[in-house]
Order: C-alpha cells, then sequence, then structure tokens
C-alpha cells in the first residue's frame, strides 16, 4: 500500500527533452508558454512568464517542473513569473493534485515547505511621502525594531513567551481567537482567512527534531532571510505604506521539519521533504494537513500582531494611523475548487492566491464584489506592487507570483557583490536600510529579478491588475550574525546546507550548459 514515497529523483535520471525544453514551449493568445514534453507526459505546464524571462530562467529549472509534474494525481502545474531554481520544486509554482474520493491525489510536502504559511503584510496611510525626511525614516526604524524582534532568534516583545494551553488555543483558533481573548486594532475581513481549520483530535508533535515549541515565544517577531518590513512611497498618491514579509517562524519549521522524520519512519527510502508526499492511505495524510492548517494560522496572526507593534510605532513617528490593506499567504496546500479541473489541492510554492470578483471563495466577504488585493514585494531596491484579481486568474489556477523572484543565490551575492559599492548605492537612492545603511548582501536589489517585468506578464496574462506601485524608502530586515548563531542553537541548520547544495547545482549547470 502506497501511503508515502518520493517523487522519482530527476538528478540521477536522464530526461528525454531537457536539452531543448525552452524551444518547446509554445506561446498561446492566452498569455503564457504551453509546455508539453515526453517528460511531463500528460499534465497540463503553463509558465506565464515573458520570453525574456523564459531565457534567463536557468537551465536546471526544467528538471523541477518535471519533478512538479510527478506526484500522484497532479493535472496542472502553473509557473510564475518570479520563478526560480528552488529545492525538488521550482519557488514560483502552482502544483493542483485531484482531490477527489479515491483518486489517490498526493498532498505535497516541498511545495508548502519549511516556512508553513510565509506571506505578506500591508499598510496604508494618508501621511505624505514628503514627510518621510531622513530623521524620520530612521526613527521609524528605531521605533520597529524596539517593537518587532529580528532575526532567526527573535522574541515576542508582545506576548512573550505563552503558556502551552493559550499558544494551542492560537494557532487552533487563529484571528478569531486573538481578537476575542486579546482585543486588535486591525480589522480581520482583510486578512486572507481569519482562521484556517484544525481538528480538535489532531496533537501538536511537540519536540522531536523539529522543536516546534520554539514559536511559544515567537508570536510578532520577524525572522530573518528575505523577511522584511518595508516603509515605501504609494506612487499613485505620494502617501505611506508599509509592507512586512513573514511566516510561521520556528514553530512552522519545526511541524514540517518532524512531519519529514515521520515521513521517514514510515518509508525508509524517503531523503528530502522537497519531493516526500502523503497519499490518502496514509495515516499521516490529515496530520499532516492539520498542521499546515495550525502552521498557517501562527503565520496569519504573527503578520497582524507585527502590524499592530508598526502601528505603534508609525503614529509615533508620523503622528497618524495606518489602515490595514490586506494579509496574504504564499506556502500553503489548500482545498479549492477549480472551473477546468475540479476539486483539488492547490499547492503555492511561492505563489500569492488571486481571487477575482464574484469568486465563490469570497461570497460573503468584503471582496465578493471586488476580488482581494494581491501583494507583490520587489527588493528593497525597487518596486512593490499591490494588484487586484481579473477573471483571467483562472487560467494559473487564481495565482500569481509572490514576488520578483531571485536572479542570484545567497553564495553568488556573498563572492561577487562589494559591500561598500553596495551600500553607497542606497545611500545615493535614499534608502535607509536598518539603522546603519548595512545592506545584507544576500538580500540587495541586485540579487532580485526587476519586479516590473514580472508583474508586466501578470499583467498581459490577464490575470491581474495594478492598483498601487510601491517605492522603498526604509528597510528593516534581520542580522544574519546574529539569526546564524540562533540557528546553530536551535538546530536550524538544514536550510543553509540545502543552499550550499543549490549553489552548487547551479555552478555545474552553468560549467556543463552555459548560462542563458
Amino acid at each position: 500500500m502506497l501511503v508515502l514515497t518520493l517523487v522519482p529523483s530527476m538528478a540521477k535520471r536522464d530526461l528525454i527533452d531537457e536539452a531543448d525544453w525552452k524551444q518547446r514551449a509554445v506561446w498561446t493568445d492566452d498569455g503564457y508558454f504551453r509546455l508539453e514534453t515526453a517528460d511531463t507526459g500528460d499534465v497540463v505546464v503553463r509558465l506565464f512568464v515573458t520570453q525574456e524571462l523564459l531565457r534567463e530562467a536557468e537551465p536546471t529549472l526544467y528538471r523541477q517542473i518535471v519533478n512538479a509534474t510527478r506526484f500522484p494525481g497532479t493535472k496542472l502545474v502553473a509557473i510564475t513569473p518570479d520563478v526560480h531554481y528552488g529545492y525538488g520544486v521550482p519557488v514560483g509554482c502552482v502544483i493542483l493534485t485531484d482531490r477527489r474520493e479515491g483518486s489517490g491525489g498526493a498532498v505535497a510536502m516541498g511545495p508548502v515547505g519549511f516556512d508553513i504559511g510565509c506571506g505578506m503584510m500591508s499598510a496604508r496611510s494618508k501621511v505624505s511621502a514628503d514627510l518621510a525626511t531622513p530623521d524620520r525614516k530612521l526613527d521609524f526604524n528605531r521605533e520597529v525594531i524596539k517593537r518587532v524582534s529580528l532575526g532567526a532568534g527573535g522574541k515576542s516583545v508582545k506576548l512573550g513567551k505563552l503558556a502551552e494551553k493559550d499558544f494551542e488555543e492560537l494557532v487552533r483558533g487563529g484571528a478569531e481567537h486573538y481578537v476575542a481573548t486579546y482585543g486588535a486594532e486591525f480589522d480581520r475581513s482583510r486578512a486572507e482567512r481569519h482562521r484556517i481549520p484544525v481538528s480538535d483530535t489532531w496533537d501538536i508533535p511537540w519536540g522531536g527534531k523539529g522543536w516546534p515549541e520554539r514559536g511559544r515565544d515567537q508570536l510578532g517577531s520577524l525572522g530573518g532571510g528575505n523577511h522584511f518590513i518595508e516603509l515605501q512611497r504609494c506612487e499613485e498618491d505620494k502617501t505611506l505604506f508599509v509592507q512586512v514579509h513573514t511566516g510561521s517562524r520556528g514553530f512552522g519549521h519545526g511541524l514540517a521539519t518532524n512531519y519529514f522524520e515521520m515521513a521517514k519512519d514510515e518509508r525508509g527510502n524517503v531523503t528530502d521533504i522537497d519531493l516526500g508526499y502523503f497519499t490518502p492511505e496514509s495515516k499521516h495524510y490529515g496530520e499532516y494537513l492539520n498542521a499546515v492548517a495550525a502552521g498557517g494560522n501562527f503565520a496569519i496572526l504573527n503578520r497582524l500582531i507585527i502590524f499592530e507593534q508598526i502601528a505603534d510605532a508609525f503614529r509615533k513617528v508620523f503622528k497618524e494611523d495606518l489602515e490595514l490593506v490586506y494579509e496574504i499567504s504564499h506556502n500553503l496546500v489548500q482545498a479549492e475548487t477549480h472551473p477546468e479541473f475540479g476539486d483539488v489541492w492547490v499547492h503555492r510554492k511561492g505563489a500569492t492566491r488571486a481571487f477575482p470578483a464574484g469568486h465563490p471563495a469570497l461570497e460573503g466577504t468584503i471582496w465578493q464584489d471586488s476580488g482581494h488585493p494581491v501583494l507583490i514585494p520587489g527588493s528593497n531596491r525597487d518596486y512593490s506592487y499591490i494588484l487586484r484579481p481579473e477573471a483571467g486568474a483562472a487560467k494559473s489556477a487564481y495565482s500569481v507570483n509572490h514576488g520578483a523572484g531571485r536572479r542570484m543565490s545567497r553564495g553568488e551575492a556573498m563572492r561577487q557583490l562589494d559591500q561598500r559599492k553596495v551600500d553607497e548605492q542606497y545611500r545615493r537612492d535614499q534608502i535607509l536600510v536598518n539603522l546603519d545603511g548595512r545592506v545584507p548582501l544576500d538580500e540587495s536589489g541586485q540579487c532580485y529579478k526587476s519586479c516590473e517585468e514580472v508583474v508586466s506578464a501578470v499583467v498581459a496574462a490577464g490575470l491581474a491588475r495594478v492598483e498601487h506601485t510601491l517605492w522603498p524608502l526604509a528597510s528593516i530586515k534581520g542580522n544574519e550574525e546574529r539569526a546564524a548563531k540562533s540557528r546553530h542553537r536551535e538546530r536550524k541548520g538544514h536550510d543553509r546546507s540545502r543552499d550550499k547544495e543549490r549553489d552548487a547545482e547551479r555552478d555545474v549547470a552553468r560549467r556543463t550548459k552555459g548560462h542563458y
């Protein structure tokens, strides 16, 4: 009986059409490339990219696209324009698997990843961007840092370490329980989900290698890596906005790790979470879906609590309120019904839900007649966007990109970029990073694609339209030197080793196939 296994590893097998896969991508009048090869079989594959983005795509990306088609019951793989090389499947992809009873459709672990429910929050104000003087930008960063801890080891300033019972009630009850118990300064109708249901019969797998109890004192903390807080200027009306990118912190990472260990116990040949999956026969199938729900609830609350802390800092510096625009996730698997593919599990890996006006899931919400906002961050030296979904989003499984997408790995950035030159460029652009202006090289603008080009592919395909264009004025990121020490203390070395592996694979690809 098949309960959990791995997608056959593409890295050790020859693919029939790997050498010319880009030439096999056929442009359609619907605004995407259709990819049909001997390796993808009967699975529908759609590439929502421009010709230039396709040309620049890593040669090895094809293997990961093929991987995405190999999960049992896969019906569609949609590639978003911010796509880049991931670990098992691309970052920037949507995978639909069959959800019908008896279909055997899989729930995949890799497309959810370790940061369950990672996502975005955006807020706006009536304050003129002209008031964001150098002194006020510094004051804003300083006041935010007082209220929101940074880095992998960051702890909650607002809630401290929660008792296990209180913590469980929050990750099960989500924003609904938080508002009812603690009160709130935000309108929870502006969160993508008030609460993702968690079964009362499911128990959090405390302890283990993952140690998810790390999250008990992390609600309201940012984390490290590509997580950020950013003060922005809206180009349409010249007012101040704020965006936040963060996820489920040590709780989500711990849950993902522990279920990966369960997968290895269940089937000894499981070696990597990224290609692992559960089918309905597995006793862990429902458990894992509950873990994703609990991790998603943590991530939603984390962003909303951070919004409250940032709003307090904003009031102190600019003497005005912030209004929540929206909060949304981009690393989840959720049950949805699609007009073309039916009842499916929608895995969004570095992809954002995009329900337009009239979508059944929005009925009864404030978004039913307009569609909900979609939050798209660029680098901290590039434009970010707030989009509104169009009816054409059905083509991409009601999904768009989640950002600009990396074009340079962290390892490459540290080897190639000059700290002094990067810092000087940000100073010339009057973008303040943290308090000292020292830009994390592996998160600098050069590491990312042009967000304008990525969003143009979305607009051209009729998936969404631009409502707000946002330019960075001040950026806050975790201290990665401190974060590295915290990761070691808290047994979080996995992500770093995987990044090294990705660098190595990219280097091999360039030597053997050339760089597009």
